[in-house]
């Protein structure tokens, strides 16, 4: 029977290396090769076509959502397996919009990741039940008015700020690409959860959604006024 071809992007090597263990003592399964940043994912893929990529969602360069995006474009018949630690449900709308095929969280992983591997093979999803039911859960409540602010108080930069931070950037990531300061950038966030009363990173991620911030291909880079 042949094996599946799996990619694994991570950036610490001792996760690589763990994974690679766990995978390849699956009889229907082989790592072909491991990446640590979301560029090199993409450069890797594209040399040895994998059929599943299981990806993190925090890398350097590009982070997962955005080399989940590419990878999706530029190889469809790629299919790609987020493994995060990031328990945070909105990522889920996101992950689907680029394309993802599974969301396997790392405090699970083991059987749910090879799970998921294999259902992705096959052409179906896997998304980690308890969080596909608190996005289930909300998508049934329907927004709130604190939700429906409107974003015409919010500056451009402000916009800009709200807007790396959905995408899942850090604070220093977010300054890096705004070329300020990480006080800089905490000073927006601030400013931002006061005159929208958006608390969290889920309830930033949503609004980002609604306002059609997070459709790029290409997130970094000035928001249209």
């Amino acid at each position: 029977m042949k094996k599946l071809r799996i990619l694994l992007a991570d950036d610490h090597k001792m996760l690589r290396e763990g994974l690679r263990s766990l995978l390849d003592s699956q009889p229907g399964m082989h790592v072909v090769g491991e990446a640590a940043s979301g560029k090199e994912v993409l450069d890797k893929a594209g040399e040895l076509k994998p059929d599943v990529v299981v990806m993190d969602l925090s890398m350097p360069e590009l982070n997962g959502l955005q080399a989940t995006g590419l990878l999706r474009t530029r190889h469809p018949a790629i299919k790609v397996v987020v493994l995060t630690a990031h328990e945070d449900e909105s990522y889920l709308a996101q992950l689907c919009k680029a394309g993802a095929a599974g969301y396997v969280l790392k405090r699970s992983a083991g059987d749910a990741l090879v799970q998921a591997i294999s259902m992705a093979a096959r052409g179906q999803v896997y998304f980690e039940p308890a969080l596909a039911a608190k996005a289930l859960a909300r998508l049934a409540t329907g927004p709130s008015a604190s939700r429906e602010t409107s974003h015409a108080q919010i500056s451009d930069r402000e916009k800009e700020v709200l807007r790396l931070v959905a995408w899942g950037y850090s604070n220093k990531e977010a300054a890096d690409q705004l070329n300020v300061s990480v006080k800089t950038v905490e000073t927006y966030r601030v400013r931002i959860a006061e005159k929208l009363g958006l608390r969290s990173r889920a309830q930033l991620v949503k609004y980002a959604l609604r306002q059609g911030w997070l459709n790029d291909e290409d997130p970094p880079g000035p928001l249209a006024g």
